[in-house]
């Protein structure tokens, strides 16, 4: 079993930064990929960005150039730098890692940006 343990949420003004954080219960060279996504209210999960095994990086289009997602492998981490944040981005930031067919979740951290 995978467990993933998200942290770094909390409340930031518009145009502030955050950076949430992905701690994976094992080597994440294991995982095909790893990203994070966001739930409004009453909407469905969207992807937000991204990274492969083997680096390559993918963005939802309202996050590019704002949001850079990282990894650290000594330390079975995964980040996400927020910059430029918009109220608009006020959502639950859920951490995912594939591996194979299967998908594992973290518990999500809430991210508020206020106007």
């Amino acid at each position: 079993q995978v467990q993933l343990v998200e942290s770094g949420g909390g409340l930031v003004q518009t145009g502030g930064s955050l950076r949430v954080s992905c701690a994976a219960s094992r080597s994440i060279f294991l995982f095909n990929a790893m990203g994070w996504y966001r739930q409004l209210p009453g909407k469905q999960r969207e992807l937000v960005a991204d990274i492969t095994s083997g680096g390559t990086t993918d963005y939802a289009d309202s996050v590019k150039g704002r949001f850079t997602i990282s990894r650290d492998n000594a330390k079975n981490t995964v980040f996400l730098q927020m910059n430029g944040l918009k109220p608009e981005d006020t959502a639950v930031y859920y951490c995912y890692a594939q591996l194979f067919a299967s998908i594992y979740w973290g518990q999500g951290t809430q991210v508020t940006v206020s106007s």
